[in-house]
């Protein structure tokens, strides 16, 4: 059998490559004769640099910027040539991201996206003409504001003072100024790499859905998604431009709503920007079965994340997938994909504290399975 192994992280435990190894692993040993093929994958979120730039053969840089909470983190771009020119990457995740927080540390109303427009800064020292910015994973609520602000646009309160950072400051902004927007930026394409569709506010936007994982509390949400309205309505207001029910413009707590106001990029599914650069489609169609997988499996992974892409693409080639996963949510339906869950299998503790070792232990059973999983027999036990 020809096998296409794409993963995304199982986050807090593997990479997408390391969990990509272990499923090869544990598969070569029920199966030492089938052809593997691995793409470790990502969505948008942690690990969109690195699947980039791998794939692209690019170089990664490093810079210190501001982080979430306003300490100075060491943050990571990746610059590589492709056909349409010097491509830049930029993970806000790196410079933003909800995993550079003790869970003690995490507050949506006052963190900010500061260090996520440093690092376009210093990625447009490198001359690019495409800027793709991985918007997911993000520890902050802030509509893109401190991003912008980093790369020269002003936000302004009544007394025509800089806004403080975070998204209850956004409650006091009275005047957007983009004039002074690094020039850079004129003659570059910026393309917003979401790993989900929601609006920027209401019931499906930042900070009802992704703003509590983020530490807010029921009141805090209320307050913030206000806040992110208001921000969407100074914005029409002064640079004409009305995202506030653009699919994405919620993504990385409003980030994608800034991307789009300050730098004019477009949103697309992070899934298919990375699938596109790793040639996914044409791997996909000589596959005889592909294995793809993520630490939860949710609703979420069924809207924008690496599940999803990699379960359309099968569809649209008549190609089987199973899916692997640290947890799948009881009752998921997955559109006849087999599932095979390590916390479900061997418990949570055993799945947690060997994560490797239990997702390589799952690969194998499923191995065993591998003519059933062939003919697309439908889901598997989670």
């Amino acid at each position: 059998m020809r096998v296409l192994v794409a993963p995304d992280k199982f986050r807090g435990t593997l990479t997408a490559r390391q969990a990509a190894r272990a499923i090869a692993t544990g598969w070569r040993r029920a199966r030492p004769d089938d052809q593997l093929d691995l793409a470790p994958m990502a969505d948008g979120g942690e690990g969109t640099m690195a699947a980039l730039v791998d794939a692209l053969h690019g170089d990664v840089f490093g810079a210190t910027v501001t982080g979430p909470r306003g300490d100075p983190v060491e943050a990571e771009f990746g610059v590589a040539e492709g056909a349409e020119g010097r491509l830049a990457v930029v993970e806000m995740a790196s410079a933003s991201g909800l995993a550079i927080l003790a869970p003690s540390r995490r507050d949506p109303r006052s963190t900010t996206t500061r260090g996520t427009g440093e690092l376009i800064r210093a990625a447009l020292d490198h001359g690019p003409t495409r800027l793709l910015v991985g918007s997911g994973g993000s520890a902050t609520n802030d509509g893109g504001a401190g991003m912008a602000q980093a790369l020269g646009v002003r936000l302004l309160d009544e007394r025509g003072r800089e806004l403080a950072a975070g998204g209850l400051a956004l409650a006091g902004l009275a005047r957007v100024d983009a004039t002074g927007i690094d020039r850079r930026l004129r003659g570059v394409t910026c393309v917003a790499a979401t790993d989900v569709d929601n609006p920027l506010t209401g019931p499906s936007g930042a900070s009802a859905v992704y703003a509590p994982q983020k530490g807010a509390s029921g009141d805090d949400v209320v307050v913030l998604d206000r806040a992110l309205a208001h921000l969407a309505a100074i914005v029409a207001r002064d640079l004409g431009v009305d995202l506030r029910d653009e699919p994405g413009a919620g993504a990385a707590g409003g980030l994608g709503f800034g991307l789009m106001a300050f730098l004019g990029a477009h949103a697309r599914r992070g899934v298919d920007v990375v699938s596109e650069a790793l040639g996914l489609p044409a791997r996909v169609s000589t596959a005889d079965l592909v294995i793809t997988g993520e630490g939860r499996l949710d609703a979420p992974s069924l809207r924008g994340k690496v599940p999803a892409g990699i379960l359309r693409l099968g569809r649209e080639l008549a190609v089987p997938v199973a899916i692997v996963c640290g947890e799948a949510e009881p009752g998921l339906a997955v559109g006849g994909a087999a599932v095979a869950s390590m916390v479900q299998r061997f418990g949570r503790e055993v799945a947690l504290g060997d994560a490797r070792r239990s997702l390589e232990r799952l690969a194998e059973e499923l191995a065993g399975r591998a003519d059933e999983l062939r003919r697309g027999a439908g889901e598997g036990e989670r």
